[in-house]
């Protein structure tokens, strides 16, 4: 288990920096054949070092690219593959480790107007967000796919919201809940940017 800062959905991709020596060991005892392991997020704590308090909702990465570093660090690139809960977490020696199941969530049949409506919303979000945050990069867009389920996760990765919102959305096991839930965080962000806009000397919005 690689648990981290951030929420990752399933088929989005992510650049991680692997640096401390228990996942250095971790990376040296996947194989080859098999190069994925798990992530959830870190509820309290820091990713270094230890201590950390976890969710026992995560995501299956699949390793796509490495690059070692010179310094011993190594570069990855990883797709999220599928959900996972987390029955039990075991000694994290030499690093973390858990016994986990895998949740169905993608079985269930997506509503296609829901689909639809959900990817309104979220495209509407990103276009408001680029106004409001003219100053950031672009927000990570690719091209979406025709399968229901996958265009649904990467609706997920594709909407800008909060940390605790992205697990909030993992968490629901039923797809055509989690379009619900984007939707409405959609629609409550998108009345906070254009508060914003209107209100731009105010320095308190998130």
């Amino acid at each position: 288990m690689f648990p981290l800062g951030m929420v990752v959905f399933p088929h989005q991709t992510v650049g991680l920096c692997v640096f401390e020596p228990r996942y250095r060991q971790m990376l040296r005892d996947l194989s080859v054949e098999d190069a994925e392991f798990a992530t959830c997020l870190i509820a309290r704590g820091s990713e270094v070092g230890g201590g950390d308090e976890r969710t026992m909702v995560g995501t299956v990465l699949r390793i796509v690219a490495s690059q070692p570093l010179v310094d011993g660090q190594t570069l990855l690139m990883v797709e999220g593959e599928r959900c996972i809960q987390v029955a039990d977490w075991l000694p994290d020696s030499p690093y973390p480790r858990a016994t986990v199941s895998e949740r169905c969530c993608d079985e269930v049949p997506i509503e296609p107007t829901l689909l639809k409506s959900a990817e309104s919303a979220v495209r509407a979000l990103r276009a408001l967000h680029s106004e409001v945050h003219l100053d950031d990069a672009p927000l990570p867009a690719g091209e979406l796919s025709p399968d229901p389920a996958v265009r649904a996760w990467q609706l997920c990765a594709m909407t800008p919201m909060a940390v605790l919102d992205q697990f909030s959305v993992l968490s629901l096991s039923d797809p055509n809940d989690r379009l619900r839930l984007v939707a409405e965080i959609c629609c409550e962000r998108y009345g906070d940017y254009q508060r914003m806009l209107v209100e731009p000397s105010r320095d308190d919005w998130s």
